[in-house]
Parts: C-alpha cells; sequence; structure tokens
C-alpha cells in the first residue's frame, strides 16, 4: 500500500490520527507541476539536508562540495548552531564564485498603472494630474467611472467643467473606452475612435440598447425605419465593441496553463496505433540528501537528533513526490486504455467513466484517482484538455438503455446547431427531437442547460435575417 493510501484507508472509525507527513502526501498529490515545483524550492530553503538539481544538472549547491572537506570537529559547534536557527550560516556554505541572481519579473501593470502612466505626459498643469489621479483611481476593474463627476469635482474643490475636461482627456487614453459612466457611454467612445459611430450603429448605441439585449430586432427596425436584417448587421458590428475595456488587465501575473501529463500518438511497423505517457515534470527541481550530513560521526549528540528529524522530513518529501509520479502515471495510462476513440477522434467519442472506474482498475482507492487529476492538464495528440473532463458526473441514457456520457451528448447539440439554417433556428424541443432520432433521449431542460454550457443563446437569439 502506498504512503497516499495509508493515509486515505485512516478512517475516524479507527481512531487514528493523521500524521503530517500523510497529511503531506496527499497534498502534494494534488498539486500541479507548477505548484510542486514551489513547494520543493519552499523546503529546500527549510530543510538543511535537502540538495536540489534542476533538470538541466545545475545544482544550487555546487559550491558545498568543498564542506565536507572543511567540516572539522571545530566547526561542529558552528554547524550546531546554524542548523538550530541561531546563528549566521557558516561560511563554507558559500562558494564565493558562484552568484545567483534573480531574474527580473515581467512586468503585469494594473490598468491604473497603464492609465497613470499615460496621464504623466497628458497632464501638465499639477492641479489637472491631482485631479486626473483622482478620477483614475475611481475606475472600477471594468474601466467605467464609479462615482458621479458632480460628487467628483465637490470633493476636488473644482467646477464641474474643469472635471468634465480632465475626464475628456482620460476617455482618449487606451483602451478605448476606459472613463466612460455607463455601456453607453463605453461603446460611443470606441464606435468613435474607429469612426463607426453613424447610422444605425449610433442609433443602437444610443437608443436600442435594451432593445439588442432581449433580441427585438423587428422593434428597432420599425423604429429607426430600417430594415431588420440592416438592423442585426448593425448590431453584429456594436457586439465587436468592448463592453469591458479594463477587464483585460489585471493586478498580478497571467496564469498560464502547462501540461502535466503527454500522450504521444505511436505508429508501430504494422500500422497499429499507440498511446505512450509521458509525465511533463521537466520543469520540477530533483531533490536529494546532501552527503555532508550522512556522515553522522562527526556531529554531536544534539546535533545528530535534529539532523535525524530533518532526515525523515526529507525522505519523506522525496518518497511522496515519487509516489505522485507513480499514481498520475498509472492514472492517465488507465484513462488512455478506456479511451481510444476519444483519443482519435475527439471528445464526441468520450465513453462513461467514473473516479471509481478507473480505482478499481489500478486498485487504489476512488479519492486517491480524484486527487491525482485535480488541477492537472493533459496535453494529447488533438489539444489540452483537463483531466477532470474524462470523467462523468452524469450520463444521459440512449433508446436502448445504454449509458451515454454528457460530453457525448454535448457534442451532438453542437454539431445540430452548427449546421441548423440560421434563418430557421433549432428550438430546444427541435433539438430532442434530432437527438432521439441519433438514439438519445433527453429531457428539453436537460437540451437546454447543454446548450447554454456550450455557448449557444437561445433560437430567438440565433435567428438571423
Amino acid at each position: 500500500m502506498s504512503l497516499i493510501e495509508q493515509a486515505l484507508s485512516m478512517t475516524m472509525s479507527q481512531h487514528l490520527t493523521m500524521t503530517m507527513q500523510m497529511q503531506q502526501a496527499i497534498q502534494i498529490l494534488q498539486l500541479s507541476a507548477q505548484d510542486l515545483r514551489a513547494v520543493i524550492e519552499k523546503e529546500y530553503l527549510e530543510n538543511p539536508v535537502l540538495e536540489m538539481d534542476y533538470p538541466a544538472g545545475e545544482s544550487y549547491l555546487q559550491g558545498r562540495g568543498a564542506a565536507a572537506d572543511a567540516l572539522q570537529a571545530g566547526n561542529v559547534a558552528a554547524l550546531a548552531d546554524y542548523l538550530d536557527g541561531g546563528g549566521k550560516q557558516p561560511s563554507y556554505f558559500v562558494d564565493d564564485t558562484e552568484k545567483h541572481f534573480d531574474a527580473a519579473a515581467p512586468l503585469h501593470m494594473s490598468l491604473e498603472e497603464e492609465l497613470l502612466e499615460q496621464a504623466k505626459f497628458a497632464f501638465h498643469e499639477e492641479k489637472e494630474r491631482a485631479m486626473a489621479v483622482f478620477l483614475i483611481g475611481s475606475l472600477d476593474n471594468r474601466g467605467y467611472l464609479t462615482l458621479p463627476l458632480a460628487e467628483a469635482a465637490r470633493t476636488l474643490q473644482t467646477d464641474l467643467e474643469e472635471a468634465e475636461s480632465v475626464l475628456a482627456v482620460i476617455q482618449g487614453f487606451d483602451p478605448a473606452g476606459v472613463g466612460a459612466r455607463d455601456l453607453s457611454e463605453c461603446l460611443r467612445l470606441q464606435a468613435k475612435r474607429q469612426g463607426i459611430y453613424e447610422g444605425l450603429v449610433a442609433a443602437v448605441i444610443d437608443r436600442h440598447l435594451d432593445e439588442v439585449a432581449l433580441h427585438h430586432l423587428k422593434e428597432i427596425a420599425a423604429a429607426e425605419k430600417a430594415e431588420p436584417a440592416e438592423v442585426q448587421m448593425a448590431i453584429d458590428i456594436v457586439r465587436r465593441l468592448d463592453p469591458k475595456p479594463g477587464a483585460a488587465y489585471g493586478s498580478g501575473e497571467p496564469a498560464y496553463i502547462t501540461p502535466d501529463v503527454i500522450v504521444r500518438r505511436e505508429e508501430d511497423e504494422a500500422g497499429r496505433i499507440h498511446y505512450r505517457v509521458e509525465l511533463e515534470d521537466g520543469d520540477v527541481p530533483q531533490l536529494h540528501i546532501s552527503a555532508l550530513y550522512r556522515q553522522a560521526d562527526a556531529f554531536d549528540k544534539m546535533t545528530k537528533k535534529y539532523i535525524t528529524s530533518r532526515l525523515h522530513a526529507a525522505s519523506w518529501l522525496i518518497n511522496s513526490i515519487e509516489q505522485r509520479r507513480t499514481t498520475i502515471r498509472h492514472v492517465v495510462e488507465e484513462i488512455v486504455r478506456r479511451q481510444p476513440e476519444y483519443l482519435a477522434k475527439g471528445p464526441a467519442f468520450l465513453r462513461p467513466m467514473t473516479m471509481r472506474d478507473v480505482a478499481d482498475a489500478i486498485g487504489v482507492h476512488e479519492s486517491t484517482v480524484s486527487r491525482a487529476v485535480a488541477n492537472k492538464y493533459a496535453e494529447l495528440p488533438n489539444g489540452l484538455v483537463a483531466l477532470r473532463t474524462f470523467f462523468t458526473s452524469r450520463n444521459v441514457r440512449s433508446a436502448d438503455g445504454e449509458e451515454v456520457a454528457a460530453a457525448q451528448a454535448k457534442a451532438a447539440i453542437q454539431k445540430l446547431i452548427e449546421a441548423e439554417d440560421a434563418r430557421k433556428p433549432l428550438s430546444d424541443q427541435k433539438l430532442c427531437v434530432l437527438l432521439k432520432e441519433q438514439g438519445m433521449s433527453l429531457s428539453r431542460r436537460t437540451v437546454m442547460k447543454y446548450r447554454e454550457q456550450l455557448g449557444f443563446a437561445s433560437s430567438v437569439k440565433r435567428r438571423r435575417y
């Protein structure tokens, strides 16, 4: 039984307390490769018996090779004091020839920082610059001004006309549409900058946004004395504008999804297709125990006790990381074994599969599978997917009683909608009928839910004139 299985098998009825090490093993299993790297680097800094090597082979402890030679009876006290956290790092732990510099983090400016940078060059008078700083600080994360301009003018002890003048300059900053007081003004600013604020486009922005939300195209056409097709064309243009221009900016670094596992498609000499599973942990540092601390005879009793506890912690961490690799590999290999058609043909061919199915096949607890796929992505021959998407929490029953994965039903709905006549889009009830003809029996409510999850509007809103 693995370390993780030992931890998970401990129930309250057994009156066993889960140790810190076992909790750590469970936590490590559910970490993505990126998060695991952060944990390893943290443990390396806190546990002096660990050495850390990156895959390229460069060790953070290259300069500690001389430490064993330098370790003499006179240095034991200093080492013990350092290990106990009470003293300065011994000089032989430092390699004067090895200098490490942290690379500067890439610059990811927030919306406020971006606008303040533009304000430096746009405003030369101190009073106007102070007003601009106040107004910029009053924008929400969409880029909209969140308080009435008259109130801002009173707070700044200036007149409304001057506040309007400063706001107008801010509204000329990038991104287009920033500094607007409502949706209509936001879209108007963008349309003017693009030179399209005229005719039906201007009418839609100024007078008919509520009707656009309700898809009342005929009412707009009647009010503007235009054809529905012309109104629809104008709405299509307006919808290309950004209703939240500030949302593209964040306060931190953007999150990037990287695969934890790669599934490679291979063909043998006989033309048979095979899939090979590789763990993508090339950026994860490798841990091992420093040879320096294996020389127990060189330490006194107190230092030995401290080092022994650190060695146990280091060994458990290294074993937990290796167990994580093994568990993830076994889980993904079982998924691949069960889903050859999905890998070859796409989501429409996903077979119904639960975490219990995989757990029983590889001989682990169901919660182990759940943690193994949590926060992890696989790079497949047809794209990047979250490992959790392979498991269906709910299945649809076909006409002959066979279970069909919800993903397969969604794929069928998507295919039907994409092939429909835009002038006569398929209603949810019509989709139910067509799906039943394909052997899938779904209620209208379920079809509506799947359609919304796929990002398709109702048939009324999908209609084209």
